[in-house]
C-alpha cells in the first residue's frame, strides 16, 4: 500500500477522503496533538522519526471572515501559517522521498474563493490562490522526478459544520446560485481526488480542479 499523509482528516471533507482512501491506502491522518500545522516546531517534531510518504493531501485550512478594517495581525499570521506556510513546509518534508523513488502525487485543497472572491474573504482568498500559485510552480519544478501536484478547488459542499451554520432560508439561496441546485456531497469532492492520487492519473499535474456544481462557470 502506498503512504498518504493526509491533513484535516477528523472532519468534513478531510473525513470524507480518510473514509474513500482507508480500504487502498496506508492513510496517516494525524490529530492536532501530533502534528499541530499552527507551530514550525510541531511540523519539524514530526517528520523526526521516519516518515516515507508517497502521497501528501493538505486538507486543513481555516476560513477568517473579515472587512478589511477589522482585520488584526494575528488573524493575518493565523490564517497564513495553517493554510499556506504549514502546506509548503509539509511539501519540504516529503519531497526527498519522492525524489528518491521517483514517484510522488500531492493534493492542496483550495477553494472556490480561490480562483474568485468576494466581500470580506480577503485573507481566506489570499491564502487560496496562494497554495494555487505554489501547486503550479510545484508541478514545474518536481515534474521530472515523476512528482504531480494538482489542487481541487470545492465549491459549497454540505459538510456537517456548513450545514450547520447555514439557515434554511440561506442554503435555498446559494443551491438557487448553483446549476446542478444542490451543495456537493463530501464524498464527491474525496472521490476526484482519489482518481487524481491513484495509479489512473499519470499525466495530470499543475491543474486546479474546480468541483462546484457550475457555480463559478
Amino acid at each position: 500500500m502506498k503512504r498518504v499523509l493526509l491533513t484535516g482528516g477528523s472532519r468534513g471533507i478531510g473525513k470524507a477522503i480518510f473514509e474513500e482512501l482507508k480500504n487502498n491506502y496506508e492513510v496517516i491522518a494525524p490529530t492536532r496533538e501530533q502534528l499541530n500545522l499552527s507551530s514550525l516546531k510541531s511540523i519539524e517534531t514530526y517528520f523526526e522519526s521516519d516518515k516515507k510518504i508517497d502521497i501528501l493531501i493538505n486538507s486543513a485550512g481555516i476560513n477568517i471572515i473579515k472587512d478589511i478594517e477589522s482585520i488584526l495581525d494575528n488573524d493575518i499570521e493565523k490564517i497564513n501559517q495553517i493554510n499556506l506556510i504549514a502546506p509548503l513546509k509539509l511539501i519540504q518534508k516529503v519531497i526527498p522521498n519522492m525524489k528518491k523513488n521517483n514517484f510522488g502525487k500531492i493534493i492542496n485543497i483550495s477553494s472556490i474563493w480561490g480562483v474568485k472572491s468576494k466581500e470580506k474573504r480577503t485573507l481566506y482568498s489570499g491564502t487560496k490562490f496562494g497554495i494555487i500559485g505554489q501547486t503550479k510552480a510545484l508541478s514545474k519544478e518536481l515534474g521530472e522526478y515523476n512528482i504531480l501536484v494538482n489542487a481541487v478547488c470545492p465549491g459549497f459542499t454540505a459538510t456537517d459544520l456548513t450545514m450547520q451554520s447555514l439557515s434554511e432560508t440561506e442554503l435555498l439561496d446559494i443551491q438557487n446560485q448553483i446549476p446542478l441546485k444542490r451543495l456537493a456531497k463530501p464524498r464527491e469532492i474525496a472521490k476526484a481526488i482519489k482518481f487524481l492520487i491513484s495509479d489512473d492519473n499519470s499525466y495530470i499535474t499543475g491543474q486546479t480542479l474546480i468541483i462546484d456544481g457550475g457555480f463559478t462557470s
